[in-house]
C-alpha cells in the first residue's frame, strides 16, 4: 500500500475512532446516571443533568484521543496483522486517555464520579477493538479482498525482482498481489501489454537501475497507453538517509530527496505551538513579574547591558542575533582565549564548568536556566523553535571539521532539545551532542517535541547540567 493510501486510511479510522470515544464517553455517563445501573452496583444515584456540564470534554476529546493512538503505534501496523499489534497499542491509548481526563477534570476541580471514568476506559476499548475486529472480516471476506488487494507486474532486473517480492513477504503487505513478472534484459519489454491483458493488473511495479531508463520509459509508455498506474522505486540514486518525495515545479515531476520533515499540517501545528507557545510565557513571564525581576537583578549587581546579544547559526546556517541575559562581563569576549585550555568539550565548541567570567547572579541564573529566557523572542521572530537544535556561535559553526555536523543546521534551533534533557553536564565530546540533535531530526515529530518539552520542566527545575 503506498504511503498516500495508507495516510487515507489512518485518517479515516482517526474520525472513526474519535467519534467512538466520543460515544464512549455519552455512554459511559448514561450508564452511571441510570438509576438502575447505580442500584444493581449498589453506587449512590447522581443527577441525570450531570453530563450537560461537562459537554465541553467533548472536544478536546476528539481531537487528543486518535493523537494518542497513533502516538502508541497503533495506525502503523498491517491493515490485516496479528491481534496483538492491535490489543496492546489500543490499551495503551485508552489507558492514557482515560489518566489523562481525569488529570484535566481534578486539574479543573470538576467533580466526576470515578465510576464514569472506569466505565469509559472499558467501553472505548471494546468499541474500538470491534471496530477493527469488524474492519478486518469485511477485508478477508470475498468482496473485501477484491476490493483492497491489487494485482502487479513486477519489472526488473532479476536482482530487483527478488529483493521487492522478499520485501514485500516481509512487510506482509496483503494490498499487493504479484501475479507476473517481467525480467529487463531477459524479457523484451513488448511483452508488458499481454501480461497486462492477461492478468487484468490495476498497477506495474519498476525497479531498475538507470542503465535501463530507456526500457523503463517505453514500460511507462505502454502503462500509460493501457491506463494502468506505473510505480516507479526510485532507489537508483544510492543515498543512505535521504528520503524521496514527488513534488512538482513549473509543470515538472520532482523527485525530492530529502533528511528534514516535510512540510505537513503536523509541521504547520509546531509553528503555532512556537508563535503562542512563546507569546504566552512572554506575557506571563512579564507579568509574575519574572523576567523584570531578572533584568534588575543584572543591573544592580554588576555593570554592562542586561541583554547579551551574539550572532548565532541558525537555519541552514543562516547568522541571527541571539538574545539572553547577560551572565558574565562585560568584557567576556576579550578573555575568551585565555581560557582555552579550560575548555571541556571536545571539538569546535566551547564550555566551561567554572567559567570565572560568570557574575554571582549569572552562575544562577544559568544553573536554572533562566539567562534563555529572552530566547522566546527569537522565537517569536521565527528565527528559533521552542524544540531544536541548540544554535552555535558562528564563529563555532566555521569551525566544524566535519561536514555532516552540519545537518544540525537543516532544522530551526530550539531553545531546548534531546541534549538539554540527555544529562548534558555528562556529555564532553561533541559528536555525541550532534548525535542526539540528528536523531531528533531524524525521528521528528509533534509528540516528541511535547514529550521534550514536558522533560524540560523537570530538567530546568533541578538545575542539571547547565554550564
Amino acid at each position: 500500500m503506498s504511503r498516500r493510501e495508507r495516510q487515507i486510511r489512518t485518517q479515516i479510522h482517526e474520525v472513526a475512532d474519535a467519534c467512538l470515544f466520543a460515544v464512549s464517553f455519552w455512554i459511559a455517563f448514561a450508564l452511571r446516571t441510570n438509576p438502575q445501573v447505580s442500584e444493581w452496583l449498589n453506587l449512590d444515584p447522581i443527577p441525570s443533568d450531570t453530563l450537560s456540564g461537562i459537554v465541553w470534554l467533548y472536544f478536546p476529546l476528539i481531537v487528543a484521543a486518535p493523537l494518542i493512538l497513533e502516538s502508541q503505534g497503533f495506525y502503523d501496523r498491517p491493515a490485516l496483522g496479528p491481534r496483538r499489534d492491535i490489543l496492546w497499542p489500543l490499551f495503551k491509548g485508552c489507558l492514557i486517555t482515560t489518566i489523562g481526563l481525569v488529570l484535566v477534570m481534578y486539574t479543573l476541580h470538576f467533580v466526576s464520579p470515578r465510576v464514569v471514568m472506569m466505565f469509559f476506559g472499558v467501553i472505548s476499548f471494546t468499541l474500538i477493538y470491534l471496530k477493527e475486529e469488524l474492519v478486518q472480516w469485511a477485508l478477508r471476506s470475498k468482496f473485501g479482498q477484491s476490493q483492497y488487494q491489487r494485482r502487479f507486474i513486477l519489472i526488473g532486473t532479476r536482482n530487483e525482482i527478488t529483493r521487492l517480492k522478499h520485501e514485500l513477504k516481509l512487510k506482509a503487505d496483503a494490498s499487493i498481489e504479484v501475479v507476473g513478472e517481467l525480467s529487463l534484459g531477459e524479457t523484451p519489454v513488448q511483452q508488458l501489454a499481454h501480461m497486462l491483458h492477461e492478468h487484468s493488473v490495476s498497477g506495474v511495479l519498476i525497479s531498475a537501475r538507470h542503465t535501463y531508463f530507456e526500457q523503463v520509459e517505453n514500460a511507462i509508455k505502454t502503462c500509460e497507453l493501457e491506463g494502468i498506474e506505473a510505480w516507479l522505486v526510485a532507489d537508483f540514486f544510492g543515498t543512505q538517509i535521504s528520503r524521496a518525495r514527488f513534488d512538482e515545479l513549473l509543470g515538472h515531476p520532482l523527485l525530492v530527496f530529502r533528511t528534514t520533515p516535510e512540510t505537513s499540517w503536523p509541521g504547520v501545528a509546531k509553528q503555532l505551538m512556537d508563535f503562542f507557545g512563546a507569546l504566552l510565557l512572554l506575557v506571563l513571564l512579564t507579568v509574575i513579574p519574572v523576567i523584570p525581576l531578572i533584568a534588575l537583578a543584572i543591573k544592580l549587581t554588576s555593570p554592562g547591558p542586561v541583554l547579551f546579544r551574539q550572532q548565532r547559526s541558525g537555519l541552514n546556517g543562516s547568522p541571527f542575533t541571539l538574545y539572553k541575559f547577560r551572565t558574565m562581563g562585560t568584557n567576556a569576549e576579550q578573555h575568551k582565549h585565555e581560557l582555552e585550555a579550560m575548555n571541556e568539550m571536545s571539538g569546535p565548541v566551547f564550555k566551561v564548568t567554572n567559567d570565572p567570567r560568570v557574575t554571582p547572579i549569572g552562575k544562577w541564573l544559568r544553573r536554572y536556566s533562566l539567562d534563555e529566557l529572552p530566547q522566546l523572542y527569537n522565537v517569536l521572530r521565527t528565527e528559533m523553535s521552542l524544540v531544536g537544535p541548540r544554535p552555535l556561535p558562528v564563529d563555532e559553526v566555521k569551525r566544524f571539521d566535519n561536514l555532516a555536523h552540519r545537518r544540525r543546521l537543516s532544522v530551526k534551533p530550539g531553545l531546548t532539545c534531546l541534549w538539554q534533557i540527555s544529562g548534558r553536564n555528562q556529555i564532553s565530546d561533541f559528536k555525541d551532542w550532534v548525535r542526539l540533535d540528528l536523531e531528533y531530526i531524524d525521528n521528528w515529530s509533534l509528540w516528541l517535541d511535547l514529550k521534550i518539552l514536558v522533560r524540560t520542566i523537570p530538567a530546568v527545575l533541578i538545575g542539571t547540567g547547565a554550564k
